[in-house]
């Protein structure tokens, strides 16, 4: 978007925050087998959950997909019409559907919702769950078959007329549909693509996504992002939270997370791990178990408990603000959030945290 928009160099600038609704309704989910997770949502936590959102001030919740959780796009819908302001990054796997059906759901909900949706192409983690949705491609080709599918949805919504693709996965003839994407800001959802393997940044580069990506060093943090920063992309990064006024009080609750924690659960993302294909997931693993801090503010001591998504940013308010400042001008602008539990350290951020990093923002205009 150019700066004739109407949105000054400031807003353009601003890091975006946006949190996972992965364990709304069930604080407890990450530390369970996906058989003893209830695939049934509470509304009534989700709503709480929406809420606490907009009050903290942020931007999207990602509404997370797999066979153990309720379809990711029909709870954004339900959650949108009984929201206001927050907006729904609805996780998506290529090859469950058509795209131009895909197109029509997703058109369907921002009209409802005012178009407060965006899409998170995940690639797909578990061969074994792959297969309960009738899907056999392996790693790299499944990122063949999303190039593919994302090439036909990003043509239908550009909207210059009928759209048809032959290709090695999908066959289109002549596709139009009479429901648009409706937004105040944009003609197509924006997209984010998660991973951390060369295709995944090859993908966020050749679809204009931003890539949501897991922590690593710095050095190589840097040297994963180094095409998609010489392509002009967009960075975002999926970590944890536990930010208290000081940092002695964040270590105290780093702790008592461990704490509540188990061997059970350290057994659960084991197996886990053992199955998955996601380069992602298997590397801030591994790297978990060789060491507890990537930084003096991103710790991973309780991946091999919560699984590959809880390295965290632990620390101060101050301490997380500057490094949440210092990753922007690296170029990583977008955070997407968890919390142990989620409501309070929600509550944190949009009380401590935000307005620390806002601050910082002002004083560089």
């Amino acid at each position: 978007m150019s700066l004739s928009s109407g949105r000054s160099a400031h807003e353009l600038t601003r890091l975006r925050f946006h949190w996972s609704m992965s364990a709304a309704g069930d604080p407890s989910r990450a530390t369970k087998a996906r058989a003893e997770v209830s695939g049934i949502p509470d509304l009534k936590a989700h709503i709480e959950f929406c809420r606490t959102a907009e009050q903290a001030g942020l931007e999207y919740l990602l509404t997370a997909f797999g066979s153990h959780r309720p379809d990711a796009v029909v709870l954004a819908a339900a959650l949108g019409m009984v929201s206001d302001r927050i907006k729904f990054l609805v996780a998506v796997r290529s090859g469950l559907c058509s795209p131009t059906a895909f197109v029509q759901q997703i058109n369907t909900v921002s009209v409802l919702t005012g178009g407060r949706v965006g899409l998170n192409f995940v690639n797909g983690h578990s061969e074994r769950e792959q297969r309960y949705y009738g899907d056999f491609l392996d790693h790299d080709q499944r990122y063949v078959r999303s190039n593919e599918f994302l090439d036909v949805c990003r043509a239908l919504w550009a909207g210059r007329g009928p759209v048809s693709h032959a290709g090695r996965h999908f066959r289109v003839e002549g596709a139009v549909l009479n429901t648009p994407f409706r937004s105040p800001e944009r003609s197509a959802p924006e997209l984010y693509i998660g991973g951390a393997s060369p295709q995944a940044v090859r993908q966020a580069c050749r679809h204009n996504a931003c890539l949501l990506t897991t922590p690593a060093p710095a050095e190589q943090l840097m040297a994963r992002l180094a095409p998609l920063r010489a392509h002009g992309g967009r960075a975002g990064l999926i970590v944890g939270l536990i930010a208290r006024q000081t940092r002695e009080a964040a270590l105290a609750a780093a702790d008592a997370l461990l704490q509540r924690t188990n061997t059970a659960a350290r057994a659960v993302h084991r197996s886990f791990r053992a199955q998955s294909s996601s380069t992602a997931f298997a590397m801030t693993f591994d790297r978990a178990l060789e060491t507890e801090w990537l930084s003096p503010t991103l710790w991973t001591g309780a991946v091999p408990f919560l699984g590959p998504s809880a390295t965290a940013l632990l620390g101060s308010y101050d301490e997380i603000a500057d490094t949440l400042m210092e990753y922007g001008r690296q170029g990583i602008r977008e955070f997407l959030f968890l919390g142990w539990p989620d409501l309070d350290e929600m509550q944190r951020f949009g009380g401590e945290l935000a307005p620390r990093v806002r601050e910082r923002e002002m004083e560089l205009c």
